[in-house]
């Protein structure tokens, strides 16, 4: 199951046509990208939960068969909560076997095979997959004895408590927390862990879950559970991660990945970049017109953004200045975690903090 209901606030505006699962991320949707990593496991039956702007998702993923998959929707009118979400779809993924579930907004390389041989081996009634934060990002902790989770906790204390981790940082953190699989330890027992938003999960755990009110998997199911000697297993994994929650992350992880294959600019379907122009390390979505002698930098350009001749964009996403309008004559107020931006032309231009 991917978990797919989200607003997506922190990634306004570039949302505001589309949910988080169905923004464009390496030439395809971010959610498609996810169930290839899961194809790639022999995952071919994907349940996909759907509440805000779900025809988007719908369109952007189809019946599947792009991803070697077949989706299988549950909608959620009132949106249920990580765990709701879960006991909402028990009819798709009750069948007897263990099934794993991920967030909708991750890029990872992280093996699934090893941490199904860890829920396997320890016959838990969840596994979930940790990674250790030698950087003591803004993710919580997770507490660990003998290889089983014992309880959860704030964030890790750090002298950048207050700034938000990006792909950069993820990149580092990658380079230096590598671990062995199968439940292995972190290097260093003072390395926080932190929850990837992948597990594994036994269909016992449908029991435990409150059924048809909204509830969040960690405080309504696995504490309650840890209390009364439930196993749920932990299994510390290395390779990369990243978590796309906000235009930064997005920018910078898809930055990073393009990097590894020799470029920096993804453009999307229909767009296009005149000669002359100056286009570095930036995400044009489907669309695009960049004219001759426009500068583009660091910056995420939504579907239909046109940039002319003169223009400067950096460290900005840009969205049509129409989509804003509409939303206001219909009275919707831009999200609070959203950023803040300004009519420019006829574009609407968000600085992207750091």
């Amino acid at each position: 199951m991917i978990l797919a209901a989200g607003y997506g606030t922190r990634l306004w505006p570039l949302t505001i046509d589309r949910t988080k699962p169905a923004i464009p991320f390496m030439g395809r949707p971010l959610i498609g990208y996810v169930a290839e990593y899961l194809a790639r496991y022999g995952f071919d039956d994907i349940v996909v939960n759907l509440h805000h702007q779900p025809e988007s998702v719908r369109a952007a993923l189809g019946d599947g068969s792009d991803y070697d998959v077949r989706f299988h929707y549950i909608a959620e009118p009132v949106i249920l909560g990580t765990s709701g979400a879960i006991g909402n779809a028990r009819a798709l993924l009750d069948d007897g076997d263990a099934f794993v579930v991920i967030n909708g907004k991750l890029a990872t390389d992280i093996d699934l095979t090893e941490a199904l041989e860890t829920h396997r081996r320890t016959r838990a009634l969840a596994t979930l997959v940790l990674r250790p934060n030698p950087l003591r990002e803004r993710y919580s902790t997770v507490a660990v004895k003998d290889g089983l989770v014992t309880g959860f906790g704030g964030y890790p204390p750090s002298d950048n408590a207050g700034s938000a981790p990006g792909a950069a940082q993820n990149e580092r953190a990658d380079s230096g927390s590598r671990t062995e699989g199968d439940g292995g330890r972190p290097r260093g027992d003072d390395v926080p862990l932190m929850f990837t938003g992948i597990q594994v999960l036994d269909p016992r755990v449908f029991d435990l879950i409150p059924p048809g009110v909204f509830s969040h998997s960690v405080t309504d199911v696995y504490v309650p559970a840890i209390a009364r000697g439930e196993r749920v297993a932990a299994h510390v994994s290395g390779g990369s991660w990243y978590e796309l929650s906000t235009v930064r992350r997005y920018l910078e992880t898809s930055v990073a990945l393009m990097k590894r294959e020799g470029r920096d600019v993804e453009r999307g379907p229909g767009s296009t970049v005149a000669d002359g122009a100056d286009v570095t390390e930036s995400v044009l979505w489907e669309d695009v017109q960049v004219a001759e002698g426009a500068v583009v930098r660091r910056s995420v350009l939504g579907a239909g953004v046109r940039v002319e001749r003169g223009e400067v964009f950096e460290d900005v996403a840009v969205v049509r200045a129409e989509l804003v309008s509409a939303e206001q004559a219909r009275g919707v107020e831009p999200p609070e975690k959203g950023l803040k931006g300004e009519p420019r032309g006829s574009n609407f231009v968000a600085p992207i903090p750091e």
